[in-house]
């Protein structure tokens, strides 16, 4: 599997570690959008983290997650179920560097808040938002995780660069201190956070997700799941034509007369959908059948 995700317990099952490659998601996420560095970089991260958090819930369980900052990428968009991503950013065309060179995603987010979005199955979504503290994703579901759901976390987010601005590598890594654990083990895991690579640098040096797990277990843990990720977009053009219904027939009449035809683009994977006279016709029919009975 080229995107995956390593899901595994360790400290006396007592921490959750979930570890991902997501360097092809992110890649083609970079090529259908034409992504600039900062808007790859920015968009890949929170990929990953929808990928990663995906696999904390059941497996069709629905997840969308908002990074709603007022720098200059604007809104950030990614959608989850069961290992399968799809996101979007509002502008593609972004470049900021720190003066080493490194891309600056913090002033591309800006500052603002979280929205997370979680379809249980229930009988209404569970919403829940956090202030963005940082800008650089990561830190930011820390703190997410942290004061919205009481769950004690470390993030970890790297996408990395070739020096022709594509996709060379990306992943990361959720750590979640569950009930119980030691005080003993939170603090020799804090020791090795603060010590060991970074995700950029694990992930450059092609790292896997098991190897991800070993650097911070350091050998010693349990293996509980591995699940293919993959980017996927569910978007088909009945999707859309359920979308026209709802415009109604006074303002499908006058697209059908003036301008003879609708193209629908999907902010998800940038396919574009073409309803012709004929089809707008058949849906102006249909609502008018619909009322009249």
């Amino acid at each position: 599997m080229d995107n995956y995700l390593q899901k595994a317990y360790c400290m006396n099952q007592t921490v959750r570690i979930y570890a991902a490659i997501t360097t092809e998601l992110v890649s083609h996420a970079q090529e259908i959008f034409n992504l600039w560095p900062t808007s790859a970089v920015a968009l890949g991260r929170v990929l990953t983290m929808g990928a990663i958090m995906s696999a904390t819930y059941k497996n069709n369980d629905f997840l969308n997650i908002k990074i709603n900052g007022d720098g200059p990428l604007g809104k950030i968009v990614v959608e989850a179920t069961d290992g399968k991503v799809r996101g979007y950013v509002e502008n593609p065309g972004v470049l900021l560097q720190y003066n080493d060179g490194r891309i600056n995603v913090k002033d591309g987010v800006g500052n603002g808040y979280i929205e997370v979005i979680k379809d249980l199955h229930m009988r209404y979504p569970f919403s829940s938002t956090s202030e963005i503290v940082s800008g650089e994703i990561a830190e930011d579901f820390s703190y997410y995780f942290a004061k919205s759901e009481q769950i004690p976390s470390a993030v970890g987010l790297g996408v990395t660069l070739n020096d022709d601005s594509k996709i060379k590598s990306a992943g990361g890594f959720l750590i979640q201190v569950m009930p119980g654990c030691k005080e003993e083990y939170i603090e020799k895991l804090e020791n090795k956070l603060s010590n060991m690579k970074s995700i950029n640098e694990m992930i450059s040096l092609g790292y896997k997700a098991e190897d991800i797990i070993n650097e911070i277990t350091e050998g010693d843990y349990q293996l509980l799941e591995t699940k293919e990720l993959k980017y996927e977009c569910n978007c088909s053009f009945d999707r859309f034509r359920k979308g026209l219904k709802t415009l109604g027939i006074d303002e499908l009449l006058t697209i059908a007369n003036e301008d003879k035809k609708a193209e629908i683009t999907c902010n998800f994977c940038n396919k574009k959908y073409l309803f012709d006279e004929n089809d707008l016709n058949s849906i102006i029919e249909e609502l008018r059948r619909k009322e009249s009975q």
